[in-house]
């Protein structure tokens, strides 16, 4: 992802886009999850992950649907749902979390710089 976000850059850096990049993405191996919040100019749009289900399921034992979630669950949307107050964190910009079994992690998202191609005038 760095790679490719690094050569989207470049690539826009080389037509004069100031700013070629906004995104928000989240992808999976069908074990892990990878959220990404990240854009060339600094203010991407929102990404929110859960709270670990365990402790929602604690907080709101009459929430069903949190209920029927296992503890391993985790959500990833663009804006929190509902009014759950604890439930939702910011991924922060310039971020991507990794959301796999047992402990999950958050780390600084930096592309990998491209060189400038070579003018070809």
């Amino acid at each position: 992802m760095q790679e490719a976000v690094g050569f989207i850059e470049a690539t826009g850096r080389r037509w004069g886009v100031e700013h070629p990049i906004q995104m928000t993405v989240a992808t999976t191996n069908g074990e892990s999850i990878w959220a990404f919040r990240y854009s060339s100019e600094g203010k991407s749009r929102s990404l929110f992950f859960s709270t670990e289900v365990r402790t929602l399921k604690m907080l709101y034992p009459d929430n069903i649907r949190l209920q029927a979630l296992g503890d391993e669950s985790r959500l990833v949307v663009s804006e929190p749902l509902g009014n759950l107050v604890g439930a939702w964190n910011e991924v922060p910009e310039s971020s991507y979390g990794l959301i796999k079994p047992g402990r999950d992690e958050l780390h600084t998202f930096t592309p990998t710089r491209m060189p400038e191609p070579l003018s070809t005038t």
